[in-house]
Order: structure tokens, then C-alpha cells, then sequence
């Protein structure tokens, strides 16, 4: 790994004639963990887009693990994970289908126990036969943290990953994500839930305007 996890220098992206994100400079370290909090809008999501390769930016550039995400999108997935707003589940697989799926993809050795070990850590046993479309909001969260459980990345994208989780959800996320830390797993997180994410930060910034902050001021108002 790269000493620097996530690397960006003066990234844009507009829609239009309207601009979400105004020249972002970030640097995280590998094995740091950041939390990222600001208003609806302030284009949180749209960053993580970006540096996920789901979406390129208008202007600048970024590396995620060395990879710059725009020459080299293959790379960066390789080495990411991400616990989105969008579960990227596929609806008619069963959820071991899905995680066997996704583990074939990424060619990962002992598949069938990776998903065990998944299913158990996300309490997800009971249902590993059930249709994803059959699943609730919180049991596809679930679902997408087994991603991660099976498969850990060097760098671990979350955006809003408490939304739908109950609490016992919560718990069982809190856990994993101090277990990765340990592990040495770099993590960007977007969250409303202040205490939460700052539960296993290092580092809190702030997104508002299309520009980032650190300023105490501005973190009250997260």
C-alpha cells in the first residue's frame, strides 16, 4: 500500500452550471480512519462516488491506493469496499449467491468459508437462502457489511452505513469497523450520527460549500 490511502488535489465536479464540490484537497493516510459531516447537499455522497470510480469528477485528480481513479479504475476497485446508500445486491440471489458472487469476482481464495464466517458475524445465518428482495432495509445492510466481512479492503468507503440498522445493526457494525482498524484498514466515512462516527474516527472534517473545514466553529454544526 501506498503511504497515502486517498490522495486529491483541487477536485471539482459541477452539474451543469451548479458545483457541488470546489476544489477539494485531501490526504488520509493508510490505516487512518476520517469521518466527513455536513448538511444535506454539500455533495458528501458525491465525493465517495468519485473516489469509488462511480462517478468521474469534473476537474482535478485523485488517487485511492495509489491508483489514480480515473486512469486506473480497475485498480482502485481492487482494492476498495464500500457500505453505501445503494446496495448493489443483486435482488434475485439468495444471499449466499450474492456473496459468493461477489467473491468470485474479486477471485478470492476459500469462498465457502469467507461466507460462513460472513453470514455468522452479520447474523444473517437464518436467511442465507432467502432471496435478497425478500430482505428488509436493514437485513441488506447487512448483507452489503458480509461484502466486507468476507473480502476486508485496504481502503473502506461508508456512506450513511448506520441508515436502517437497528441497534443490535449498530453494534455489530461498531465491532467490525474497530476490528479493521486493528487491522490496519484505512476508512472514509459520511454520517449524520456524530457520535457514532466519531466513535472509530481519528479525524473529523467538515463539507460545506464545496469546500472542506476543520474549523471548529464549523464542526459544532455538524
Amino acid at each position: 500500500m501506498a503511504e497515502w490511502a486517498i490522495e486529491t488535489r483541487d477536485l471539482t465536479k459541477h452539474y451543469g452550471s451548479r458545483q457541488v464540490l470546489r476544489g477539494i484537497d485531501l490526504s488520509v493516510k493508510s490505516g487512518e480512519s476520517l469521518v466527513l459531516f455536513g448538511p444535506n447537499g454539500a455533495g458528501k455522497s458525491t465525493l465517495i462516488r468519485i473516489l469509488c470510480t462511480l462517478m468521474k469528477p469534473s476537474g482535478g485528480t485523485a488517487k485511492v491506493a495509489g491508483c489514480n481513479i480515473v486512469d486506473d479504475p480497475d485498480g482502485v476497485r481492487a482494492n476498495i469496499g464500500l457500505i453505501g446508500h445503494s446496495s448493489y445486491l443483486y435482488e434475485d440471489l439468495t444471499a449466499v449467491e450474492n456473496l459468493r458472487f461477489y467473491l468470485r469476482m474479486h477471485a478470492v481464495d476459500a469462498i465457502e468459508r469467507r461466507i460462513a464466517e460472513a453470514l455468522k458475524v452479520t447474523g444473517l445465518e437464518r436467511a442465507m437462502s432467502n432471496r435478497t428482495r425478500t430482505f428488509s432495509t436493514g437485513m441488506k445492510k447487512r448483507l452489503c457489511i458480509a461484502k466486507i466481512v468476507a473480502r476486508p479492503p485496504h481502503v473502506l468507503f461508508l456512506d450513511e452505513p448506520y441508515s436502517g440498522l437497528d441497534e443490535d445493526g449498530i453494534r455489530m457494525l461498531n465491532h467490525f469497523l474497530l476490528t479493521l482498524k486493528t487491522e490496519g484498514c484505512t476508512m472514509f466515512m459520511v454520517t449524520h450520527h456524530r457520535e457514532q462516527g466519531l466513535s472509530t474516527a481519528e479525524r473529523a472534517l467538515y463539507l460545506d460549500g464545496g469546500k472542506l473545514h476543520t474549523e471548529p466553529s464549523a464542526m459544532r454544526e455538524a
